[in-house]
């Protein structure tokens, strides 16, 4: 009996669990049977494609630069006696202005004790002259059928006090030169940057006095990219014969808390590509920076780091798109119209932060999706919503 008990009880303990087992699927409610949920069309914000003439406009960067700047080193010797006040830190000064005045004195006594010689010169000239005249005369009242020699009528005489004439005034002329030096200026008009000398100093020939610059041309380095020059309309090896002609850059900057804009050209580009960075600088230049070549009065100071922008070749049938349009390098999203959305891959020609100019890709009067789109796919239903906005201001929007 015990034994039949230890073999039946785990078969009836099965037994009752199928039981359960089967009587709880008997009772169980069915399960109500639901509709798939309807996708919506997502909302885009989109812009339409412009096809118009368009100048392409390359951005890049540099520090503007005086294209004269020049070390004061004086050709002579002495003391300082005077300064400009304009020869001071950031000084502001004249062309052929005098900037520092060294004495003067023993150059003067050098220019006086040079014309005496002169003098000497000339009388020694005139007497060696008159003996040949003579000589000349007696050789003709003698009659003498021979002809005489050079030394019997003085011409090496003579010959020596011109050489010795000349000579003289060559001296004199230095004498003046070394006098005319003890007054130190520039053939420009410019600034001061660095003083290094005063009153009473004793300066000697190749002493560094200062160092200044011109305000009349600066200039600005501006470095381009290969794909950047084949937007402007310049050879590599480019070198402007008119200024007025030459390529159009506008230098703009943050200067005083306010943003400014000066006008320049494009006169030439480097000789050689920068061993570094491997680009190609082209040159802008612009002139009268401290006066009419202002911006409302302020200059185009030395040393400002700016953004130019050059005006570069034009495109008659350009199409243009919104920055916030470009996906990637090369693609954007196109609503057709039916509503749904493809995927394009374009022909990028140039590109700033505004705007994208485009060679192929899409066709004037097409929208193109401007807002950001997450797990975009192609033939995806959209609802398009006309961006009246400019680029920049959609994608802030969006943002």
């Amino acid at each position: 009996m015990r034994k039949f008990l230890i073999v039946m009880t785990p078969i009836f303990v099965l037994g009752l669990g199928i039981a359960g087992f089967i009587i709880l699927q008997a009772t169980q409610p069915k399960p109500e049977k639901t509709e798939a949920p309807v996708l919506r069309p997502v909302t885009l914000a989109v812009a339409t494609v412009r096809q118009e003439p368009t100048t392409l406009l390359v951005q890049t960067q540099g520090t503007v630069e005086s294209q004269t700047e020049i070390d004061l080193i004086p050709q002579v010797s002495g003391r300082i006696v005077h300064v400009a006040p304009a020869f001071a830190g950031g000084g502001i000064f004249k062309a052929n202005e005098t900037l520092i005045q060294i004495e003067s004195e023993n150059y003067e006594f050098a220019v006086t004790q040079a014309e005496a010689r002169v003098a000497d010169a000339e009388l020694v000239l005139a007497q060696e002259e008159a003996r040949a005249a003579v000589a000349r005369k007696q050789w003709d009242w003698d009659e003498i059928t021979d002809k005489p020699t050079d030394l019997a009528l003085k011409v090496p005489h003579v010959a020596q006090a011109r050489a010795n004439l000349a000579s003289a005034k060559a001296q004199l002329d230095r004498a003046k030169l070394d006098l005319a030096r003890t007054r130190i200026s520039v053939p420009f008009s410019g600034r001061v940057r660095e003083k290094s000398a005063g009153v009473g100093q004793y300066v000697s020939v190749g002493t560094r006095l200062g160092r200044v610059f011109s305000t009349e041309v600066v200039e600005v380095r501006l470095p381009l990219t290969d794909e950047e020059f084949t937007e402007l309309n310049v050879p590599v090896a480019y070198a402007a014969s008119d200024y007025e002609t030459a390529p159009k850059v506008a230098l703009k900057s943050q200067l005083a808390g306010r943003s400014h804009r000066w006008e320049g050209r494009i006169v030439r580009t480097d000789a050689a590509i920068d061993q570094d960075t491997r680009l190609l600088h082209a040159i802008a230049q612009i002139r009268d920076p401290y006066g009419a070549g202002g911006s409302n009065g302020t200059p185009l100071p030395v040393g400002l780091f700016v953004t130019g922008e050059i005006e570069g070749r034009t495109l008659e049938n350009a199409l243009i798109i919104p920055r916030a349009a470009l996906r990637g390098k090369d693609q954007v999203y196109v609503v057709r119209d039916d509503n749904t959305l493809t995927i394009r891959t374009v022909d990028v020609v140039s590109a700033n932060e505004d705007r994208v100019i485009l060679a192929s890709g899409v066709s004037a009067g097409e929208k193109i999706v401007t807002s950001p789109v997450r797990n975009a796919r192609e033939g995806m239903a959209v609802e398009t919503l006309e961006s009246r906005a400019e680029a920049p201001k959609v994608a802030e929007a969006v943002n």
